[in-house]
């Protein structure tokens, strides 16, 4: 049996809310430079979206660097330091379990600049201009 795809429009209100007050607190700490690790301190990081599981145990957290510079690296120091991370969110969020964090790349910008570029297209553009 096929999983159904997952949209902002089906999940619950409490998922996006815990998703968000996640967010806030991983992004806190990146801003706040709390994590002591070179490559998170020298670079801006912007945690773009944040999906919690149906039983709020594990978290997708979706981030970005600042122009998109030293995603690799930039993934494995966050990577690095997940414990540290679902222990503060742990320590700040009054939750039954504390989240297991999973970092992975924001594709959503990489994919609005392809579809820009494909719609820029002149061909593309004289199909839709008008006439």
């Amino acid at each position: 049996m096929a999983r159904q795809q997952t949209t902002p429009e089906t999940r619950s209100v409490r998922l996006l809310k815990v998703g968000e007050q996640v967010r806030h607190v991983i992004s806190e700490l990146l801003a706040r430079q709390l994590v002591h690790d070179d490559v998170l301190t020298g670079h801006t990081i912007s945690v773009t979206e944040v999906r919690m599981s149906p039983d709020l145990r594990h978290a997708t957290v979706f981030v970005k660097p600042l122009l998109g510079a030293d995603e690799e690296p930039v993934l494995k120091a966050l990577r690095t330091h997940t414990a540290y991370f679902q222990k503060e969110v742990a320590g700040k969020l009054k939750l039954k379990y504390a989240a297991k964090i999973k970092f992975l790349p924001d594709e959503s910008f990489d994919e609005a600049t392809r579809i820009d570029a494909l719609l820029n297209d002149p061909r593309v553009r004289r199909d839709i201009g008008e006439d």
